[in-house]
């Protein structure tokens, strides 16, 4: 017969170990929300930094729009003191003239004519908002590359003139997908992505067929339901640069 006693004592809790570890656990756990609680100042910390980023986003345009407002103004007072200097100083009225002479090759006139229409979009999703089978979630977007292969394009096909959205693009502009937004010259947009060009149908057309980031994107248009058009049209319109230049070097093209 086994000894009850041994057996007892052997399965016994051992009680004076486990008030240290619950000790020792709520401690640890009193800590862990001490901390939480001071870094997200007593808010909940998911919902916050999700609020917090988007007030920001939306700050941050708001600033944006003042200085690019108060930007329009002074080039206005600038553009008329420039105009009554002229008036009465030849070389003021010559150094305007050849500045005028180059506005449109650095895009600062607004340009119309025929050309072609490429629009990028997302993937759509279900009705139950669920990804196609096997798509990964970057499968479904337009990417950085998608972009650049389209602008890369259309430059190689001779593209006199190129916007995108409702945004001129000059040689210091810089469109960056961030996510499924858009950004560009201080401002955010979302799908579906317009490009617009100014040039030879038929050469444009046949750039953007040759691009291999575009043939990709296309693959991947099909398979997962991404969106590409490109329509040729006899008058399009593209808008003149309003931004500020910040060329540091720059040489005249013959």
């Amino acid at each position: 017969m086994p000894d009850v006693g041994s057996q007892r004592q052997h399965t016994r809790p051992r009680f004076g170990f486990w008030p240290v570890a619950v000790l020792v656990v709520c401690l640890v756990a009193g800590l862990l929300l001490a901390t939480t609680r001071q870094v997200s100042h007593g808010n909940e910390l998911r919902a916050t930094d999700s609020t917090r980023l988007s007030d920001l986003v939306r700050r941050a345009q708001v600033d944006v729009d003042t200085a690019a407002t108060a930007r329009d103004d002074l080039a206005a007072q600038l553009e008329e003191l420039q105009e009554n200097a002229a008036a009465t100083d030849g070389r003021v009225a010559e150094t305007l003239t050849h500045s005028r002479e180059l506005a449109a090759a650095a895009g600062l006139t607004a340009l119309s004519g025929a050309g072609i229409v490429v629009t990028l979009t997302d993937a759509p999703r279900d009705a139950d908002g669920k990804y196609p089978a096997g798509a990964a979630p970057d499968d479904l977007v337009v990417h950085q590359q998608d972009v650049q292969s389209v602008l890369n394009a259309l430059w190689t096909g001779g593209a006199e003139a190129v916007a995108m959205q409702d945004q001129r693009l000059v040689n210091t502009s810089a469109p960056r997908c961030i996510g499924n937004t858009l950004l560009l010259h201080g401002r955010t947009y979302s799908p579906p992505y317009v490009v617009t060009a100014i040039g030879d149908p038929a050469r444009l057309a046949a750039t953007l067929a040759n691009e291999p980031g575009i043939k990709m994107f296309k693959q991947y248009a099909v398979r997962y339901g991404l969106g590409y058009t490109q329509q040729e049209s006899a008058r399009l319109d593209v808008p003149a640069y309003t931004g500020q230049l910040h060329t540091e070097f720059a040489r005249p093209v013959a």
